[in-house]
């Protein structure tokens, strides 16, 4: 699969003050660093990185780093954005071999309507991603599950995942995935026991109306 390119510049100052006017200019502070080579700290365009990170690859994507007129191969890690706007704040990129194994998280879609689901069941998804090894080029954008033949009280496990040829998931294959639950029957409202007796209670210990006078003798 091709890759991406990305122009990064060597940054010389550091800590907050430093990051913060590179922010302001419309670039992420980042570092260059792995296959046994000294760490560079870079900085690369917001708009661009925040682009290949929308994209069907996501953190996934192999992009060749263009610094100082040099190429390097890299993927996204260690990936910052800030908790309340989602801007970029920070992000590490690992260098990679083409035809070197590494690790990656990849995302499971469950596909096609269970019929379970349409017997009343309720479908639980309890795995959304897994772990794989491949090579940066062979990492999938994602792992797709069919669904349909799900019956109440069935699953899906890792083990049903079609993973495509040079790839290997690292998770326990008997992992569930996702499952169908049996529909959750409200139970019915039971009377309150003994408030008939209550309000009887309550009659009974009503003040009496007050008895007719006797009339005076004469």
């Amino acid at each position: 699969m091709p890759d991406v390119k990305l122009t990064a510049q060597r940054r010389s100052a550091s800590g907050k003050g430093a990051a913060g006017r590179i922010r302001r200019e419309g670039l992420v502070p980042a570092v260059v660093y792995g296959l046994d080579t000294e760490s560079v700290p870079v900085s690369v365009k917001a708009r661009e990185l925040g682009a290949i990170l929308a994209s069907d690859r996501g953190a996934n994507t192999l992009i060749t780093l263009e610094i100082d007129g040099a190429s390097q191969l890299a993927i996204a890690r260690q990936i910052q954005r800030n908790p309340i706007k989602g801007t970029l704040v920070h992000v590490d990129f690992v260098r990679v071999r083409a035809d070197q194994t590494i690790q990656a998280e990849v995302a499971v879609h469950l596909t096609g309507d269970a019929e379970g689901v349409a017997r009343g069941g309720v479908l639980e998804q309890l795995l959304y991603s897994v772990t794989v090894d491949a090579r940066p080029g062979d990492i999938p954008n994602a792992l797709e599950l069919d669904i349909t033949a799900v019956q109440i009280g069935g699953s899906v496990r890792v083990s049903d995942l079609t993973v495509p040829a040079g790839v290997s998931v690292r998770n326990e294959l008997e992992s569930v995935v996702a499952q169908i639950s049996a529909p959750r029957v409200a139970e019915e409202a039971a009377p309150v026991e003994g408030a008939e007796g209550e309000a009887g209670a309550a009659a009974e210990g009503a003040a009496p109306a007050p008895a007719a006078e006797a009339g005076s003798e004469s």
